[in-house]
C-alpha cells in the first residue's frame, strides 16, 4: 500500500489537476467527494481541499465538519477549501468588490514557512473566485499576499493547517509545483514512490491475484488505453487473455488492418470481428448525440456478449478505462454527475451479461498511461497516438451516421492526419479529426456550381484532456489541407477550422 494524498472535491472544474500534479511528483493521490470520505485511512499522509462552483454562504453549501481529519493529518485548503477553514476557525469570507479571476502575483511571501519554500517574490499565480477572506479567525500568521488579496495564503498557527487563495494545481501558477512539492514533501513526509516500474510490478501482481487461471476476454480499440490495459493482462496471465478488436464501420481509414497487424507482431492473441452491418443498423435514424452514444455502447456489449460466450471459461470483461472516465462519472453529491458525455466503458455491465470487469488502468491518467506503456515496451506509434472517441466517427458525422458519410469522412480526415505527420505537427498536438458538418453549400468547380458538405478540422493541444487550447497551426499548412481534401475527396467543397477552446466547449463535436 502506498502512502497516499486524499484530495477532497467540493466540485471544482480543476480538481483533477490537483492529482496529475501529485502524480508527476510521483506521489499516489486519489480523489474523493467530500462527503464521502474513506474508512480506511492508514496510508494517507496528509489531505487537500479543493476549489468549488459554490459560495460558503450559499444555501446548499457543502460546509463539513473535518475535524477528525484536521487532527489526524497536514491539511492544505485551495480557495473554497481555504475559505471553508477559514469560516469554521471564526473568520470572515466575503463578497469580493471586483473580480478576482486570472493572473494576481504574490508579495509578502515568508519564505521561511515550508509551504512557501522557493516561491518567489511577485510569483506569478492564477486566482478564480467570487469571494474572498477577509480574516480567518484567531491565530492564524498570512504568509503570502497579492495587491487585493491579503489571505492569499495562511497557516494556522501551532497546527499543520493551511490554505491558499489561488490554485497552484494549475499551469498559469508558475511555481504551484512547488507549492504542491512543498506540502506532500516537505509538510506531509510523502516519498515520491509511485512510478511506473513499480506501478507495473504492483498491477500485475495483483491481476495474477485478482484472476487466477481464469479466463478474460478484452475489447481492443487500438487506442494507448486498451492497448496498455492488454500488455498489463498479457504479462499478467498471458493466453488466457482473449483479445477482439470490433470493425465498427466507424474507424479511421485502413484502421482495422493496421492496428491488426501492430498487435500480432505484439504477440497478443487476438480476434478480428467485423460487425459494420450491426453498428449502421443500430445508428439508421438517430441524430441525437446521446442517442448515438449509447446505441455504439449498447451494439459494442452485444458483441462482446455474443464472442464472449465463444470462449469457454470465459469469466472477466478487461477495459481501459482510465481516472478521468472514473472521476467524470462521480458528482460531488454523491450522485449522478451531471452527464456532459456517456462514458461507454464506465459503469458497469448489463446483468445478463455474465462478466465480471477488470481495470487496470483505472487509477492513472492518460500521461501515466503512456509512460507505464513505455515501460512495457510498446512501441511509440502506438503510444503516441492521438486519442480517438470509443464511439469512433459515429460522433464526428453530425446527424445520421451512413456508411457513404463514413468513406466521405475517413478520406478527409485521412489527409488531414497524414500531412500533419507529414509536416511534423502530429506530436505537437494532442488530438486532432475531421468533423462532417449536417449542412451544405455552394461552391464551384471549373465552372460548375457545386452543392455539397463542408468539413471541419478539429486540432487541440493539451496535457491531460480535462482542458485544452485550439492548436494554432500554420496558415500555410490549413490552406494546404484545406485545398488537398476538396480537390481530393468528391463530396466535400468546404474545410473550416475549428478554434474553440475546452472549456467552453468540448474537444469533440458530440
Amino acid at each position: 500500500m502506498h502512502q497516499q494524498i486524499l484530495i477532497l472535491d467540493f466540485g471544482s472544474q480543476v480538481t483533477q489537476l490537483i492529482a496529475r500534479r501529485l502524480r508527476e511528483l510521483n506521489v499516489y493521490c486519489e480523489i474523493h467527494p467530500w462527503n464521502k470520505v474513506p474508512s480506511d485511512l492508514s496510508t494517507v499522509k496528509g489531505v487537500i481541499l479543493s476549489g468549488s462552483p459554490f459560495s460558503v454562504h450559499q444555501e446548499n453549501a457543502p460546509l463539513p465538519h473535518l475535524s477528525e481529519l484536521y487532527t489526524q493529518f497536514p491539511v492544505l485548503g485551495i480557495c473554497y477549501g481555504a475559505q471553508l477553514m477559514a469560516i469554521q476557525n471564526g473568520g470572515k469570507v466575503v463578497r469580493s468588490t471586483h473580480r478576482e479571476y486570472g493572473r494576481a502575483f504574490l508579495q509578502e511571501v515568508s519564505s521561511h514557512h515550508p509551504l512557501m519554500k522557493g516561491i518567489a517574490q511577485q510569483s506569478q499565480v492564477w486566482m478564480s473566485h467570487g469571494d474572498t477572506i477577509e480574516s480567518a479567525g484567531e491565530e492564524v500568521e498570512i504568509i503570502c499576499s497579492t495587491d487585493q488579496v491579503s489571505f492569499a495564503g495562511y497557516h494556522f498557527k501551532g497546527t499543520q493547517r493551511m490554505g491558499v487563495q489561488f490554485h497552484p494545481e494549475v499551469y498559469h501558477s508558475l511555481d504551484g509545483k512547488q507549492l504542491l512539492s512543498n506540502f506532500v514533501m516537505d509538510i506531509c513526509g510523502c516519498e515520491g514512490d509511485w512510478t511506473p516500474g513499480v506501478f507495473v510490478d504492483e498491477t500485475v501482481a495483483m491481476l495474477k491475484q485478482t484472476i487466477g487461471d481464469q479466463q478474460v476476454i478484452m475489447g481492443l480499440s487500438g487506442g494507448v488505453d486498451s492497448t496498455v490495459a492488454a500488455v498489463l493482462l498479457h504479462k499478467a496471465i498471458g493466453d488466457r487473455l482473449h483479445c477482439i478488436f470490433v470493425d465498427n464501420g466507424l474507424l479511421r481509414k485502413d484502421e482495422f488492418a493496421n492496428v491488426m497487424k501492430d498487435y500480432e507482431d505484439m504477440g497478443l492473441n487476438v480476434k478480428g470481428v467485423n460487425a459494420s452491418d450491426l453498428f449502421y443498423s443500430a445508428l439508421k435514424g438517430l441524430t441525437d448525440p446521446e442517442a448515438k452514444r449509447k446505441a455504439i455502447g449498447k451494439t459494442f456489449i452485444d458483441v462482446f456478449d455474443s464472442e464472449s460466450k465463444k470462449v469457454v471459461g470465459a469469466t472477466w470483461l478487461g477495459q481501459g478505462t482510465i481516472y478521468p472516465d472514473v472521476i467524470e462519472s462521480v458528482s460531488v453529491g454523491g450522485g449522478p454527475s451531471q452527464t456532459i458525455k456517456s462514458h461507454h466503458n464506465v459503469g458497469g455491465l448489463p446483468d445478463y451479461m455474465k462478466l465480471k470487469v477488470v481495470e487496470p488502468l483505472r487509477s492513472l491518467f492518460k500521461d501515466e498511461v503512456r509512460r507505464v506503456g513505455a515501460s512495457l515496451g510498446i512501441k511509440e506509434q502506438l503510444l503516441g497516438r492521438h486519442p480517438f472517441p470509443g464511439p469512433g466517427l459515429g460522433i464526428r458525422i453530425l446527424g445520421e451516421v451512413t456508411q457513404e458519410k463514413v468513406a466521405l469522412l475517413q478520406n478527409a480526415d485521412a489527409i488531414f492526419i497524414q500531412l500533419l505527420k507529414n509536416q511534423n505537427l502530429y506530436d505537437s498536438v494532442w488530438q486532432a479529426g475531421t468533423i462532417l458538418l449536417p449542412v451544405q453549400s455552394v461552391g464551384v468547380m471549373g465552372d460548375e456550381r457545386t452543392y455539397e458538405q463542408a468539413v471541419a478540422l478539429r486540432a487541440v493541444t493539451s496535457t491531460d484532456g480535462m482542458t485544452a487550447d485550439w492548436a494554432e497551426l500554420p496558415f500555410a499548412f490549413l490552406s494546404k489541407v484545406s485545398n488537398d481534401i476538396i480537390n481530393q475527396v468528391r463530396g466535400i467543397n468546404r474545410v473550416v477550422y475549428d478554434i474553440s477552446s475546452k472549456p467552453p466547449a468540448t474537444i469533440e463535436w458530440e
